[in-house]
């Protein structure tokens, strides 16, 4: 059986908690009373706006039981402190191709790639962990096998 358990280091908690909040308290009202004002505008058969805050409140209530149970199934991982060792909340500068590119490593439900962030369950962050300057890793990607020279960890 999978693990059942999702990791997530103490400032991706932190962040998911706040969402949380910032939905039930703020959003929902919000969506709630949306519904209720579209709900005078007449016959609910061809009411569009009833439909459409219908809909936003069910997606904003999903969101919020997502986030409740990752939230209650969470276990807050260890952030590294270490410069020698890949591990998760490390900053790690790789070169590839010529180029380089600095990731974090967080847990998985924390991972962004628009902000950089890669989870340690991902192909690159599995590769990574453990490892330390000077080593290359090899992942294999759509395009053929990518190798990853680490530069620095921080």
């Amino acid at each position: 059986m999978k693990n059942n358990k999702v990791h997530l280091t103490l400032t991706g908690y932190n962040e998911l908690v706040a969402e949380l909040e910032e939905l039930k308290t703020n959003k929902l009202p919000v969506a709630i009373e949306r519904v209720a004002r579209a709900r005078e505008f007449g016959d609910l058969s061809e009411n569009a706006e009833y439909h459409q805050a219908r809909d936003d409140h069910a997606t904003l209530v999903g969101r919020i039981d997502e986030l409740s149970d990752i939230i209650n199934r969470s276990e807050i991982i260890q952030a590294t402190t270490s410069k020698t060792q890949v591990g998760v909340g490390s900053k790690v500068k790789v070169a590839i191709n010529g180029t380089t590119h600095e990731f974090t490593i967080v847990g998985e439900w924390e991972a962004d790639p628009a902000e950089k962030k890669i989870s340690h369950e991902s192909p690159l962050g599995k590769a990574l962990m453990g490892k330390g300057v000077g080593e290359k890793v090899e992942v294999a990607a759509p395009a053929g096998k990518v190798i990853y020279s680490i530069k620095e960890i921080g």
